[in-house]
């Protein structure tokens, strides 16, 4: 087994010697005190092994080596193999000893086997009765051969040269009682070997020189701890030099041919090197050691292939950790440190890399050298470790800390591993040729993904035995080796593109499987895992998507009203545009807004549904935002309706139509009956119409736009067909902000073509100055024009509420011309029946003989008008004493001596002291100024 010992990779363990001695020099020494043991425990019998016979089934015969004691307790399998033909295994010999196997197996040559015979027996006639013990093997071997006795003097001299070494290593370098500096038998025999360096040692006799030496070595090895001789001598049995020679007697216990496997004598022969724990000072608890070393450097030595010897040293180390428990020697506990340390050092170089050193093809060696690692920790920190007996036990699980460390370890080693060659494997199209566009990190999360179904198949059910959420930890660490890739990428990401969406989809579907392996895993924990989940902090790669989809809603919606802002400062409003007569602007919102839709669906997202609200909301907003600015800068109702003029009373008998000439000369002043408009005299009617017509086109598309919106979403990949089953799609901002502007314009039309466009005829002509002669016929045949551009501009949906607006602005105006046409104007009673006439004539222009509004939308619009035209039917004495009742009943019975001045509200009404008084103010007769002269005073011009 010399082979086995050079060829290791391991260093020694035992600690170093401090001097060189070779293998060959080790194996020699250990066979002779091997031989001389069993010789003087055997007397002078032959040391023979005859198997013992066995029943023989009638199948076959059993090898002889399926009883072996050892093998069985160290778990090892019986084998059947040709085994090689030594020439103790040879048929053809007689029963051999076993110190001939034993001769075989170290190597040592027949005549140097001869020669250790020999002397034995001389040394036994010599000192019959002598035990063993008490003997210096080497100094007894150096008095009984001289160079005569070897075939050639170089091996004499490396023969003798060895056994001086041996004494100077045994009993000067590594004594078994340590020496004192200044002993003097140290002294000596350190002189006689310097001196044996330069001048030869003359061996075989009984010389001077042999004297002095045995003497020295005598005085040394006879030492004792009390200080007196001992009958026992002791220069083999120091550490570390008595487990180096030890250790080659064990490694004699393997196959020649097989250096993986123990002979079949492996019980007889370990019966017989126990006969030299007395010489070497060993007792059970360092051959355990020992033996445990052999067996982990013999697989290590052997190519790492024969997992039994994994499993035997296994095994025995079990018996090893008992004995650290009692044993606390510091230079046992010194050994076992070293011993263990290169175990689990030697462990750890795999193990904290695993995914590299195992695969499904040799994860039975794993599980032995998972378990080796294991069990020199828990030695080491439990058994060795002042720090841990320190602490109390409970705190530290050993065995669960390493496995986690081995798990974490090299799960980032694979992680950093599978990153390099998916970076390297998709820049050179090895791997991925067909998927040149596939980023990085996608790639990677299924790699990943495949690599955590990996450890939970293969390795976590090894690390479950002694680390109950093994599988959990790998993927927690999987998790957080990712998720601090996927961190970088996120922080990098400035807009939604199909690779980020990729990416992020794969690390959501990643840690989805990731976070079911950890609770399955953790089923049966104390907390449930719940531990384990603190770990893994969620990715949020859904949340990473909406916010990439609400930037990118964010870009489009803000880009869009942008457009809008532009494109309305540019737009025109001119019909004829497009057959809807509506601004080509609106048409090309609507026809962004259908782009931005189709490319929402398109997003390679999982959230379509989930993210519409935030994309509708937008639109709306755009939406809402283009009909606010198509109204804007119109004006409203209240723009157009002129102020009203104060109070004055009609100076009575005065000819106002006499003074038609001067009046047409010196026309009123429209700046105070007329609104300002502001610079609006540029927004024509038809420009308005076609504001009108964009609004509800616009309102008339939002329908559409709700139902392309479910349409897509049930198209959208993997969508299921009830997607849309309770979705509210509405786009109630820009739905009431339509509704809104067709009214406001209606209004703003309206009231701008009866108080602006025809204030000429409105206030400069109607019943100005003589009321029979400035009648509504002009005003009616002004708003012919008017309805015919409505008719032909407005869409037909809308047409009606346009005209309805108009006829309510033109019974305003008409009201408003009788109660606060200025002082220009004066009615009698006798003018009722006129007024009545114009009234009927103004509804039966929006009747147009059935042709137009219905009758029920005419007679509510001039229900108002019709009900103040009775006043001006009534006598003033009947309207003054109607006005004091009034007024006496709105502020009490209190101000009869003085009638307070009603407030103008413009909410004319029979039934309204306000509008009564303007009756009054405007009454031609002798009765209703005087009233008014000494009520109020009122002057008869403004």
């Amino acid at each position: 087994m010399a082979s086995s010992s050079s060829q290791s990779l391991l260093p020694c363990p035992f600690g170093s010697l401090a001097l060189p001695l070779s293998d060959l020099d080790l194996r020699h020494t250990a066979y002779e005190i091997f031989v001389s043991a069993c010789r003087t425990s055997a007397g002078s019998r032959p040391l023979t092994y005859t198997p013992q016979p066995q029943p023989q089934p009638q199948s076959q015969s059993p090898s002889p080596f399926l009883t072996s004691k050892v093998k069985k307790a160290l778990g090892l399998k019986s084998k059947t193999k040709t085994k090689t033909k030594t020439p103790f295994h040879s048929p053809t010999n007689k029963p051999a000893t076993l110190a001939d196997l034993m001769r075989i197996h170290m190597s040592i040559p027949d005549h140097a086997d001869a020669r250790i015979r020999r002397g034995l027996l001389r040394i036994a006639a010599s000192q019959l009765g002598r035990r063993l013990e008490s003997m210096v093997l080497p100094l007894e071997l150096l008095q009984q051969f001289k160079s005569s006795d070897f075939p050639d003097p170089q091996e004499y001299h490396s023969w003798r040269t060895r056994n001086l070494t041996m004494l100077q290593a045994g009993l000067l370098l590594h004594p078994f009682i340590p020496l004192h500096p200044s002993d003097p038998s140290a002294h000596r025999l350190t002189q006689i070997l310097r001196t044996a360096a330069h001048t030869p040692l003359e061996t075989g006799r009984n010389t001077e020189s042999m004297q002095l030496l045995r003497t020295a070595v005598l005085s040394l090895a006879t030492r004792s701890f009390h200080g007196s001789a001992s009958d026992s001598c002791h220069w083999a049995d120091g550490s570390p030099l008595n487990l180096y020679i030890y250790q080659k007697l064990l490694e004699s216990c393997f196959e020649i041919g097989d250096h993986g496997s123990l002979i079949d004598e492996v019980d007889e022969l370990l019966e017989l090197i126990k006969k030299t724990w007395t010489i070497l000072g060993v007792t059970q608890i360092y051959h355990n050691l020992c033996f445990t070393w052999v067996l982990f450097n013999q697989y290590v030595t052997t190519a790492q292939v024969d997992t039994d010897l994994l499993l035997a040293a296994d095994a025995l180390l079990a018996e090893v950790a008992k004995d650290a428990k009692t044993n606390k020697d510091p230079v046992y506990c010194q050994i076992l440190s070293s011993t263990l340390s290169s175990i689990m050092g030697w462990a750890e170089k795999r193990l904290l890399a695993y995914h590299e050193a195992f695969n499904a093809t040799n994860i039975e060696a794993m599980q032995c050298i998972v378990s080796l690692g294991v069990c020199s920790a828990q030695i080491l920190v439990e058994d060795i470790s002042h720090e841990y007996r320190r602490r109390r036990k409970g705190e530290t699980d050993v065995a669960r800390s390493t496995i986690d460390t081995y798990i974490r370890s090299s799960l980032r080693t694979a992680f950093a591993q599978r990153m390099e060659e998916v970076d390297l494997n998709r820049r050179s199209g090895n791997k991925y040729q067909n998927t040149p566009t596939t980023p990085i990190l996608s790639i990677l999360a299924k790699d990943i993904g495949d690599l955590a179904k990996k450890e939970k198949d293969l390795f976590s059910p090894i690390f479950k035995k002694w680390h109950p959420l093994a599988a959990g930890v790998a993927v927690a660490t999987l998790h957080s080796c990712y998720g601090n890739e996927l961190k970088q990428f996120i922080s990098g990401l400035a807009e939604l593109t199909a690779d980020s969406v990729q990416v992020l989809k794969s690390a959501d579907k990643l840690e989805k499987d990731l976070v079911s392996i950890a609770v399955e895993d953790s089923v049966d924990s104390e907390d449930g895992g719940k531990g384990l989940i603190r770990e893994m902090p969620p990715y949020e790669a859904e949340l990473a998507i909406a916010n990439l989809v609400r930037d990118w809603i964010k870009t489009r919606v803000d880009r869009l009203k942008d457009w809008v802002d532009r494109n309305l400062q540019q737009e025109t409003w001119n019909p004829g545009a497009n057959r809807a007569n509506c601004a080509p602007s609106a048409v090309e919102v609507l026809r962004i807004i259908d782009e931005t839709l189709d490319a929402y669906f398109q997003l390679p997202i999982p959230m379509h549904r989930a993210l519409l609200p935030d994309l509708t909301l937008g639109l709306d907003r755009s939406l809402q935002h283009y009909a606010s600015k198509a109204k804007s800068g119109c004006g409203t109702r209240s723009t157009f309706i002129p102020a009203i003029p104060a109070l004055t009373r009609c100076e009575v008998g005065s000819k106002l139509w006499k003074k038609k000439e001067k009046l047409t000369q010196t026309p009123p002043r429209r700046r105070s009956q007329v609104g300002s408009m502001n610079g609006r005299d540029s927004l024509s009617l038809p420009q308005l119409c076609t504001r009108m017509n964009t609004i509800y086109h616009i309102r008339t598309e939002l329908e559409n736009l709700e139902k392309k919106i479910k349409t897509c979403l049930r198209n959208v990949e993997n969508a299921h067909a009830d997607i849309t089953d309770g979705l509210d799609i509405k786009f109630e901002l820009s739905l009431s902000s339509c509704q809104e502007g067709i009214q406001t314009l209606c209004e703003t039309t309206a009231y701008k073509v009866v108080f602006h466009d025809m204030s000429h005829v409105l206030w400069e002509s109607l019943y100005l100055g003589d009321t029979a002669s400035n009648r509504i016929d002009s005003f009616i045949k002004e708003l012919d024009p008017t309805l015919e551009v409505i008719s032909g501009t407005v869409h037909n949906r809308v047409r009606n509420r346009v005209i309805t607006a108009l006829m309510k602005a033109a019974f305003d105006g008409f009201l408003l011309v009788l109660l606060a046409g200025g002082p220009q104007r004066a009615f009698t009673c006798q003018d009722s029946q006129i007024l009545e006439e114009d009234f009927k004539s103004l509804k039966a222009l929006f009747l147009a003989d059935g042709d137009g509004l219905p009758d029920e939308v005419v007679e509510k619009a001039s229900s108002l008008a019709k009900n103040v035209l009775t006043l001006f039917r009534a006598d003033s004495e009947t309207l003054v004493e109607r006005y004091k009742r009034m007024v006496t009943e709105a502020f009490g019975s209190a101000v009869k001596s003085r009638f307070p001045l009603p407030p103008t509200t413009g909410n004319w009404s029979p039934n309204e002291a306000n509008t009564l008084l303007r009756v009054l103010c405007y009454r031609n007769d002798e009765a209703a100024t005087r009233f008014l002269k000494k009520t109020y005073n009122l002057p008869k011009k403004l």
